[in-house]
């Protein structure tokens, strides 16, 4: 039966996927000490319903809001019950099935797991982060019920669960558009019953809602918000405490911000801005959309979170603009085209990267910020030509030569003087890379490399080429400078016959590798795989293949330490005469691990080990030594 059949004979219930479940069952019991929670992801979805109805009302008459739209609070004490309503946008059948039915997220095990371990004081935030605020009210209900009407539609929907497994869909009658959401308050919760104590909740988590809040109390709907718009008071009539109230309504965090930037721009453009950026990482922000965080309002009206005022680099930046130089029944078509957008976006990102700059300057903190959102903030040296060198310039990066983080500046002033390029190695690990047989010759020689382990990493250099007049070199690539350095302190006086060597590996190894030379980049190690000159290094060529990418084949170059024993062996192997065939595709393989990837052929890699190990296995009727 379609869902469009089940839907016309009344009822349905269908189950939630045992993962929800199990999520369902880890909020209601792991965020138990701060249950008033449930209040503020409630009060907030409404207001959010309210906003975009209000923004579809600007293009589409038949969805007005009424003159005295709020959402209303109703605790009803005999029944056990408590009412949150809303006259915004309200659910369709199928968006009722979408929003509350399953949790269209990934990572969702991933997410139960975290709140499952986190501290207690750390629960609270995970709820809001993740996107499943609505859920909370299991926390103090034992039974939801959802009855929503769409704006434009004379349909209305009934949704009901008991959060436990299952939930039930069936036709309903609302008088208007809009959302009723009622809860059947456990017995232990009779707290949330109290007009006073819903009040309080209110003044603490949802004070700066822009629409209404009223509580009925005897019979009579109160006003529970001061519903100001905090971004519009001068900066020195808020206060701290507002300001992170705001804060946590506007993240849906449970943190303190690590920065505010609250200004009013006047002149031939007019605009109030009130920006955070967060204290913490939010809970899977990589995997977010990349779109900017930061809502249009246009003389307090919301417009939209879609406007892109800042780029997708600043996407960590969260917060409001509004402006009185847009009419308020602009569409997004408009807002891609106005100029009056293009100069407020221009502004806010001057503004936001002139505070990184300052905030930079305080080595410690800044490093708090760094390990949050800097790899967020290097994308801009990728897709932002306009920024890309300011980008550069605020960013921080790990070293070969300090520790903790450096910039390109600090880089720069350490530089030896006959040194015309900025070196780096990239890869997953900072730890790994500082262990790397690629860095030996440069460590070695007294000279800086930057150990870049986040995926972005791989790409911006080459759209950044230079900093300063100085080239960015991946070490990992082409051939190396070295020679310029000289020769490091401490180097072997003897090197292994190179000449009959590297012929003799390149017809052993054959297709498998672009080139087999000799280098000075080694110290300890026997070999090492580079990427040829012009070609992609490894670590791009493996992050393309685990995002399912493909990049032209390239072929490695497998590159020698002539002063290495391993080395000499086979040289002297070699100019004996001896086979070498099955020691160089060890060679090789052994250099593949090395650089973090298993060989091309594992079975055969293990049988040419096991051969070889055999060959120093003492004979079965030998003498004991």
């Amino acid at each position: 039966m379609t869902d469009t059949a089940k839907a016309a004979t009344g009822s349905e219930t269908r189950e939630f996927s045992a993962e929800v479940g199990r999520l369902l069952d880890l909020v209601v019991h792991s965020l138990y000490s701060e249950r008033e929670i449930f209040l503020r992801e409630l009060v907030a979805n409404a207001a959010d319903a309210t906003d975009r109805r209000r923004f579809e009302a600007l293009t589409d008459g038949a969805r007005a809001l009424p003159e005295d739209a709020k959402i209303r609070i109703n605790p009803d004490k005999d029944a056990r019950l408590l009412t949150i309503s809303d006259d915004g946008t309200g659910m369709t059948r199928e968006e009722l099935v979408s929003n509350l039915g399953t949790i269209a997220r990934s990572g969702t095990r991933a997410f139960g797991k975290q709140l499952q371990d986190a501290k207690p004081e750390d629960r609270p935030n995970l709820i809001g982060q993740f996107g499943v605020g609505f859920y909370a009210a299991f926390m103090v209900a034992d039974k939801v019920d959802v009855v929503s009407r769409r704006a434009g539609s004379d349909e209305a929907w009934r949704w009901t669960s008991d959060g436990k497994g299952s939930y039930t869909l069936e036709p309903a009658t609302r008088e208007k558009a809009g959302t009723d959401i009622t809860l059947h308050i456990k017995t232990d919760a009779d707290e949330f019953l109290d007009s006073w104590r819903l009040q309080a909740i209110i003044r603490k988590w949802s004070d700066h809602i822009a629409w209404p809040v009223s509580i009925v109390r005897d019979g009579k709907e109160e006003a529970a918000n001061e519903g100001t718009a905090l971004w519009r008071k001068p900066k020195n009539e808020v206060t701290e405490e507002q300001l992170n109230e705001f804060y946590r309504h506007i993240t849906h965090n449970f943190d303190t911000p690590w920065d505010t930037l609250h200004w009013r721009a006047e002149g031939t453009l007019e605009f109030s801005a009130l920006l955070f950026i967060p204290g913490s990482r939010p809970f899977e922000f990589a995997e977010q959309t990349r779109e900017s965080r930061v809502k249009l309002h246009v003389r307090r009206m919301f417009i939209t979170d879609e406007a892109d005022i800042l780029p997708p680099w600043l996407r960590f930046v969260q917060g409001v603009v509004d402006t009185e130089d847009l009419p308020l029944n602009v569409s997004r078509e408009m807002l891609q085209a106005t100029p009056v957008l293009a100069r407020i976006r221009k502004a806010v990102t001057s503004k936001v990267m002139g505070e990184l700059k300052t905030r930079a300057k305080d080595a410690e903190a800044y490093a708090t910020f760094w390990e949050n959102f800097g790899p967020v903030l290097k994308e801009g040296m990728w897709d932002d030509a306009a920024h890309r060198t300011e980008v550069a310039g605020i960013s921080r990066f790990r070293s070969s030569a300090v520790e903790g983080l450096t910039s390109l500046d600090d880089y720069i002033s350490r530089m030896k003087p006959e040194q015309d390029a900025i070196y780096y190695l990239t890869g997953d690990n900072a730890e790994t890379l500082a262990a790397s047989p690629q860095i030996e010759g440069f460590k070695a020689r007294g000279v800086e490399v930057l150990l870049l382990s986040d995926p972005v990493d791989s790409f911006w250099p080459d759209r950044l080429s230079s900093y300063e007049g100085k080239a960015l070199r991946n070490v990992a690539q082409g051939q190396n400078d070295l020679e310029k350095f000289g020769a490091p302190e401490e180097t072997s006086a003897e090197k292994a016959d190179m000449d009959t060597l590297l012929p003799a590996l390149k017809t052993a190894l054959g297709d498998a590798v672009s080139d087999v030379r000799a280098t000075d980049r080694l110290v300890n190690s026997a070999m090492v795989l580079t990427a040829p000159e012009g070609g992609p290094d490894l670590q791009l060529q493996k992050l393309m293949q685990r995002s399912g990418q493909s990049l032209p084949a390239v072929t490695p170059v497998l590159e020698l330490n002539p002063a290495h024993p391993v080395v000499h062996n086979l040289a002297e192997k070699v100019k004996a005469g001896e086979p070498i065939t099955d020691l160089a595709h060890i060679l090789l393989d052994v250099a593949s691990i090395q650089s973090g990837e298993p060989p091309k052929d594992v079975n055969a890699f293990s049988r040419r080990l096991m051969d070889y190990l055999a060959g120093f296995a003492p004979a079965k009727d030998a003498e004991p030594a």
